[in-house]
């Protein structure tokens, strides 16, 4: 696993069998997101504070590139064949793609007010960015990188996850405390669903039966039944001022940043129970799994 330390300006890489941190790698300034090749060779982090992503070479440790981007780059995914990276450019309202063989920006693609996150369908047709300025999410065709549709998205979208087959989208809505569904080929809200307060990044299980969401006030990770878009758990990763920021879901577990505590949490999925709390680096922001 590899998590972004914001303030510490690294990368802590977690060996997952162990639940320990087992090198620390220099990153650029004020690192947020990140997200694992689907080779697992290279790591793409999106340095906030220096307007460029870093290209770390899994194998070594090492940063090997880094590449200009639009301002405040915050939110990151690739394809699924790995070639192309997409990254949610905050302050220039755009996303950038790079070519992940060249490390080259080929496009910048206007979408709306302050974009913090985005994700590639499944089949990679498409890529869904949350414009938290502007209350929606822009839909970008990845074939002609333009932007071809914009979704209802609530207040202050956050997070944003895609289902396996394209259908849905769950947004992380801050401001209004819940999480909205929204269709995207009715392009209409679906299900506005309470979570708690400061809802920030939403992650979706392998299975696509439940989502996970970063509940910033109170602490806790709160569990959706996908299908029925409603609350069915929720798991308490500490007391106010834990704030768990971003999440990450493989099949074995649930990985959890708490920027108060600058700790990663592992939860079982099957028994919701915690079972790792792990130190890593000063305001843990992004986290990511290696396939």
């Amino acid at each position: 696993m590899y998590v972004t330390n914001q303030l510490d300006n690294t990368v802590s890489v977690v060996d997952a069998r162990a639940n320990r941190v087992v090198a620390t790698v220099p990153a650029g300034t004020a690192p947020e997101g990140i997200v694992v090749a689907p080779d697992g060779r290279h790591a793409y982090i999106a340095d906030n504070g220096s307007a460029e992503v870093s290209v770390l070479d899994t194998r070594t440790n090492k940063i090997v590139a880094t590449v200009p981007v639009g301002k405040s780059p915050s939110g990151v995914d690739l394809t699924p064949d790995g070639r192309f990276l997409y990254v949610a450019d905050g302050g220039s309202n755009s996303i950038s793609v790079l070519d992940t063989r060249t490390n080259r920006v080929i496009a910048t693609v206007p979408v709306g007010t302050s974009p913090v996150s985005v994700v590639v369908s499944r089949d990679g047709a498409a890529a869904y960015v949350a414009n938290a300025g502007s209350g929606s999410v822009s839909v970008i065709d990845t074939r002609t990188r333009r932007a071809v549709r914009v979704l209802p998205a609530g207040r202050s979208p956050v997070g944003v996850a895609v289902t396996s087959d394209g259908g849905s989208v769950y947004v992380g809505d801050e401001a209004a405390a819940s999480v909205t569904v929204v269709g995207t080929r009715t392009g209409t809200v679906t299900a506005t669903v309470p979570v708690g307060e400061g809802p920030l990044d939403v992650a979706l299980a392998p299975d696509g039966r439940s989502a996970y969401v970063c509940v910033l006030g109170p602490g806790k990770v709160t569990v959706l039944e996908a299908r029925r878009h409603r609350v069915s758990a929720s798991v308490s990763v500490g007391p106010p001022g834990t704030d768990p920021f971003n999440v990450a879901v493989a099949s074995s577990a649930v990985y959890v940043t708490e920027q108060g505590a600058s700790t990663l949490t592992v939860i079982d999925p099957k028994t919701l129970k915690i079972v790792a709390t792990i130190p890593v680096g000063t305001s843990p922001y992004g986290v990511a799994v290696s396939p």
